[in-house]
């Protein structure tokens, strides 16, 4: 199985709701952080690529048609590289959107995570997550740095993947676009609509009081 859908999209900008659209509309599965926290064999790939190895992306990806949201948003110029037919669906929202909800989640999980109630491979997992994105991707996590990294990410999707194979996208916009950029039909029924803070907060036993 290779991929044909490559989001390059940061976590927090619909990417839960865009996993379940693919999924409904056949390119399933998706890959997805939680898929991640489920499967103890995407581990390896991960730990790999944060200590600078090789990685065989295709062996990573083996089991899914789409990659939504992180840790798969990090990689996906590595991905565009190895999937050259695949098409890229780029999920964004306005920058202070973005940064309202990622504060309060993801940003806010890096600060806890290694204080919430998760077993012992959870911490494993999150700890190279953690290599990855707060300190890689995010370079330490204040609004400006984040901010800019978001701002980066699009500009190089917009510049480096071509027209026809990419699809700028938010889950607001409904099947429409979606469906059209992939050639598929329209299915009965609303857009899906997931992931909101307490959703994101109730998958690590809940949101963390902090003083």
């Amino acid at each position: 199985m290779a991929l044909k859908i490559i989001g390059s999209g940061f976590g927090r900008t619909g990417t839960m709701s865009t996993k379940m659209a693919l999924e409904q509309l056949g390119f399933g599965p998706c890959h997805h952080m939680v898929e991640v926290m489920g499967d103890p064999e995407q581990l390896p790939f991960w730990k790999a690529h944060v200590a600078g190895d090789p990685v065989d992306w295709h062996a990573a990806f083996a089991k899914f048609d789409a990659q939504v949201d992180f840790p798969g948003a990090a990689v996906w110029p590595q991905l565009v590289a190895t999937f050259p037919d695949a098409k890229v669906v780029h999920t964004e929202r306005p920058e202070e959107e973005w940064w309202a909800s990622y504060s309060k989640t993801i940003g806010k999980f890096w600060q806890h995570y290694d204080t919430l109630p998760l077993p012992p491979d959870m911490i494993d997992l999150f700890g190279t997550m953690d290599e990855l994105l707060a300190h890689g991707v995010f370079a330490g996590g204040d609004r400006e740095t984040c901010i800019a990294a978001y701002r980066r990410n699009n500009e190089m999707v917009r510049e480096t993947v071509p027209a026809d194979k990419l699809l700028v996208f938010t889950p607001s916009d409904g099947w429409g676009p979606l469906c059209g950029f992939l050639g598929v039909s329209v299915p009965a029924g609303p857009f899906p609509r997931s992931n909101a803070r307490d959703e994101f907060w109730a998958l690590f036993g809940g949101e963390p009081e902090v003083a």
